[in-house]
């Protein structure tokens, strides 16, 4: 598959590849994507926007240079951000693909960090050595400066140049509180929504602290998704519990939109409003119980995100898919072409 190389968000000539509840695959262009939902549906999107989560420093300890990429957090309230879930990465930076990056020095509890302005300190070694929850040693107010003014968005090797960061930030961005792009809301703007809501849809939004979709590492990959809070406002509860009675599609903008709503729903079936946190790993053995379609990139196998797809569709299905794309020079990752798949059992 052909990773996208420039960061732009919605190109001219970005395609949308279909899978259609009865398997049917067919291309469009991605801005025919209105045209696909209907008048009883409801379109969900995250609108986190995307903290600048890569912070460089040293290992105090070592004097060796790191590379922190903050990867969770306990919930989404702003003073909430003393400590985070972190994956370390030795020397280098993006231009280096993560998987030939070099390891980080070992880690032990207590040991200091020093990210630029900020001070951290490791409060714990999470099931793999370059997992690790720190906690930094400063005011909330000092942490949300150190990050804004030292950290540069999470960015892997495939696009070349340095990612500002508005290049991560969606046209609903809200609350900054996702460590990546929730990238499958870049197809929308709001001539984008206006189509939509002009076709007699519905549109609405919950907010996801999106987390990282690679470090390198293949055991340390197979952990993901980390657990991510959640919050999902009483008018989009109401709207999904509505669309349903109705008998319209729940059409999910992203992963992390699926993840939160069936995440809400694990305990009957019924998306409840409020602030969670999403331990659930949508799969090939998860029922879903909310959401019928989900708009989201180009992914390759053996990823988090491509293990979710095997959710809606089975692996046949998913297979012919990836071989139509890369027929049609797709392109992948977050400023790539996208992907609208239906559940099966919808049809």
């Amino acid at each position: 598959m052909i990773p996208a190389t420039a960061a732009m968000q919605r190109p001219p000539d970005a395609k949308l590849l279909v899978v259609d509840a009865s398997a049917h695959v067919t291309h469009y262009s991605q801005a025919d994507f209105p045209t696909l939902v209907g008048a009883s549906d409801l379109v969900v999107a995250n609108d986190a926007a995307t903290l600048p989560a890569s912070l460089f420093g040293e290992h105090v300890a070592t004097g060796r240079p790191i590379e922190m990429r903050l990867a969770g957090r306990r919930s989404l309230l702003p003073d909430d951000i003393t400590r985070f879930t972190a994956v370390a990465f030795g020397a280098g930076d993006y231009r280096t693909p993560t998987e030939q990056r070099p390891a980080p020095p070992a880690f032990d509890v207590g040991d200091t960090l020093q990210l630029g302005p900020l001070r951290a300190v490791v409060v714990n070694v999470i099931g793999h050595p370059r997992l690790i929850e720190i906690e930094f040693q400063h005011s909330i107010a000092d942490i949300w400066a150190g990050i804004a003014r030292h950290g540069r968005p999470i960015q892997y090797a495939y696009v070349p140049q340095p990612l500002a960061i508005w290049d991560s930030w969606t046209r609903i961005a809200n609350l900054p509180v996702a460590f990546e792009a929730p990238s499958a809301t870049f197809i929308l703007d709001w001539r984008v929504i206006a189509a939509i809501r002009a076709r007699g849809a519905r549109f609405a939004t919950i907010t996801h602290a999106a987390g990282i979709s690679s470090t390198g590492d293949s055991d340390l990959d197979a952990l993901l998704p980390l657990d991510e809070p959640y919050f999902i406002p009483e008018s989009t509860a109401s709207l999904v519990a509505e669309t349903r009675r109705r008998g319209g599609r729940i059409i999910a903008i992203g992963t992390t939109v699926v993840r939160a709503l069936e995440d809400a729903a694990s305990y009957d079936g019924e998306v409840r409003p409020g602030m969670s946190m999403a331990t659930l790993r949508v799969g090939r053995l998860t029922r879903l119980r909310v959401v019928d379609a989900l708009v989201t990139g180009q992914h390759e196998p053996n990823t988090s995100h491509y293990e979710l797809l095997r959710a809606f569709q089975d692996d046949e299905v998913l297979d012919r898919a990836i071989e139509e794309a890369n027929a049609g020079g797709y392109r992948t990752h977050e400023f790539g072409d996208s992907l609208f798949v239906s559940d099966a059992r919808s049809g």
